[in-house]
């Protein structure tokens, strides 16, 4: 074992980690099996001339790692040799809609086979969210975070104090917050994002002379939702309608027996919103794109499918752009493109 192991003297990286990558270097070419015992950390230091702190700091990481796990009283063991990769990544997603999914799907088939990626849905919670983070600290070579988080009474906020705590203590160079961001906050790490004010507002100018055909547009924003949305779509929302002089309304949600009038405009976020309001309209005999219009928010297939017009962030490039920053070994604060996609329903 002994002689399987390289420490370079004249290397610029650091001995604890020339120990990792070695150890996971043989078990990548099937030379280390599991169960195999390695050797200890007072033997290792005396074999190689390296202070007993250095082995003990790359034993931690390995173990932390789940690589290599130790019983008391024999020693150490290789305990994991599937999916050993030189990049290890936690990505953790506040909820697992097809959006997220579409992120986390490019983002994986960008980084390349040269990977492990671990995916966790923390639901908003953010006892969940610091739970997972914890367990996996120093665990990982870069961690994927997309911060949406729920309050007591189910209204969103970006990051809580705890949460702003914990992420403060991942090195920066580690770091990627993806969708959601906080320019306050001052992390100083690499934050792929949305801006959702600014986005709604752009994309409906986009679409003003469509848009002012109609008489009256109503925003559907579920105000108490289980995966709660920013606010700052609403202000978004109301800037656009009262710098055009538009008579609008936000509601909670598509009622059932919804009052429908020739002229209505609508946008929704959530799914069922949209495919309750597609079937009003069709059983009140009303011409979508004509006598009302719908605009949804986020692209799916199914929408492009059936001619619904969407605002959409593409979630495409977030989930390539993440990737290539973390390939490329890169940093930087860039904005996602959004999109105003004009179809028959408007």
């Amino acid at each position: 074992m002994i002689e399987l192991i390289k420490i370079d003297e004249n290397s610029r990286i650091p001995k604890y980690q020339q120990i990792i990558d070695s150890i996971i270097h043989n078990i990548s070419n099937g030379v280390l099996k599991i169960d195999q015992k390695i050797p200890s950390i007072n033997r290792f230091s005396e074999e190689f001339y390296i202070s007993r702190d250095t082995v003990e700091k790359a034993y931690s990481i390995l173990k932390d790692r789940k690589i290599i796990t130790s019983i008391r009283g024999k020693g150490y063991y290789i305990s994991r040799t599937q999916l050993i990769s030189k990049v290890n990544i936690l990505f953790l997603v506040n909820k697992l809609s097809s959006y997220k999914l579409r992120t986390y799907n490019c983002f994986i088939n960008a980084i390349g086979a040269n990977s492990h990626t671990d995916l966790h849905i923390y639901h908003c919670d953010e006892s969940l969210f610091l739970n997972l983070l914890d367990k996996n600290k120093s665990a990982y070579d870069y961690y994927v975070i997309m911060p949406h988080f729920k309050t007591d009474n189910l209204t969103h906020i970006s990051f809580t104090d705890n949460v702003i705590k914990a992420i403060k203590k991942i090195p920066k160079e580690k770091l990627v917050i993806l969708d959601n961001t906080n320019s306050n906050l001052q992390l100083d790490c690499t934050e792929i994002f949305q801006d959702f004010e600014n986005d709604i507002y752009d994309a409906l100018k986009k679409g003003i002379s469509k848009i002012k055909k109609y008489k009256k547009i109503m925003l559907i924003y579920p105000d108490k939702s289980v995966y709660p949305y920013p606010r700052r779509i609403l202000h978004g929302f109301r800037k656009f309608c009262v710098e055009q002089n538009l008579d609008f309304e936000i509601l909670n949600e598509i009622y059932d027996d919804m009052i429908l009038k020739k002229g209505d405009l609508f946008i929704t976020i959530e799914e069922a919103d949209l495919v309750n309001l597609v079937k009003q309209i069709r059983e009140d005999e009303y011409k979508l794109g004509s006598d009302i219009g719908i605009i949804s928010y986020n692209d799916t297939d199914l929408k492009e499918l059936l001619g619904i017009t969407v605002m959409s962030t593409d979630f495409k490039i977030m989930g390539e752009t993440a990737a290539k920053i973390i390939l490329d070994k890169t940093h930087g604060r860039i904005k996602v493109p959004f999109n105003f996609i004009d179809r028959e329903s408007l």
